[in-house]
């Protein structure tokens, strides 16, 4: 009886996918998703299913890799030019977090906006009529206008809820100019963060995007606008936006991404007020996840089969 092939898990998935895969493969679950573990575990492996960012030399350490599956869409886990210089496929799952993501958010936004956890702590604490009294100074989403920096997936769910839910304008940019729904304006950059009362940012990082909200683009943005990110924490200038933030030059700010991930406990940006920080959770709730680990799981298993994946990244991977 053939051997079955070694999948690793560099992170635990939702039960539902590893029973998908576990019929047809040896599971390895990674007791941390620390580089050099990631490196030994790699070894035997046939597949690896990546919640965490793999090491940049994983491909060295992998002599039997076939299939690498991001647990997600963001690619930036994988070093994907690698991988297809070794004929190895990469497969991801684009969509299977977009409505968690989007209605994060929302939430987010809300939070800013008229956030309900302080008027409950402050009615606990103060009583009824301080807490009635700070309402007078919160805002609405309708009629405001919602910035969107990467109109892809995850952005056009996000601008039809703010627009069919909320009532928002919508503005937006996209490196494919012309290419955006009527129901979004297409504005340059500069002009987004100009008009906008709230900026969403959640394009790929990629060489192009490193940086791209910088001092420059947030010292555009108006007293009360606000600004969350889902993308990575590498596109957002850091420094800047804590100047922003301690200054009030800002109205605000949500965090899921970090340049740094976990954030480190002595990180400036917890000294910072207005500002909501998540640990990289948006796209996370248990919808998602069971979706992502039985798309993993689906995906893993054709590519082991010698099938072609939904979603193949890199499929010049073929002629390595």
């Amino acid at each position: 009886m053939p051997e079955k092939p070694v999948v690793l898990l560099t992170n635990p998935m939702h039960p539902d996918g590893e029973a998908l895969l576990a019929p047809h493969v040896r599971l390895i679950t990674a007791p941390d998703a620390q580089p050099d573990t990631l490196r030994k575990w790699a070894a035997e492996a046939h597949g690896i299913v990546v919640r965490a960012k793999l090491p940049d030399d994983i491909i060295d350490h992998a002599p039997r890799l076939k299939a690498i599956v991001r647990h997600g869409v963001g690619l930036d886990f994988i070093p994907v030019g690698a991988a297809t210089a070794r004929g190895i496929a990469v497969a991801n799952l684009p969509g299977s977090n977009t409505n968690a993501v989007a209605e994060y958010v929302m939430s987010a936004l809300m939070h800013l906006r008229r956030p309900l956890q302080k008027l409950d702590m402050q009615m606990r604490a103060e009583g009824w009529l301080a807490a009635r009294a700070a309402a007078d100074g919160l805002t609405e989403l309708s009629p405001s206008t919602l910035g969107i920096l990467g109109v892809g997936t995850i952005g056009r769910h996000i601008a039809r809820i703010a627009a069919d839910g909320f009532g928002m304008k919508v503005l937006g940019t996209s490196r494919r100019k012309g290419a955006l729904p009527k129901s979004i304006e297409e504005v340059s950059l500069p002009e987004l963060f100009e008009r906008s009362d709230a900026i969403v940012v959640c394009c790929a990082l990629t060489d192009e995007t490193r940086g791209l909200v910088n001092r420059d683009l947030i010292g555009r943005m108006r007293p009360h606008t606000v600004l969350v990110n889902v993308s990575r924490g590498a596109v957002i200038e850091t420094p800047a936006l804590i100047d922003a933030l301690r200054s009030n030059r800002i109205g605000g700010a949500a965090l899921d991404v970090f340049d740094v991930q976990p954030l480190p406990p002595d990180n400036a940006l917890f000294d910072c007020t207005n500002l909501l920080l998540t640990p990289h959770t948006a796209g996370i709730t248990a919808t998602s996840s069971r979706a992502m680990a039985v798309g993993a799981a689906e995906e893993m298993l054709r590519i082991l089969r010698g099938e072609a994946p939904l979603n193949l990244v890199n499929p010049a991977y073929k002629a390595a």
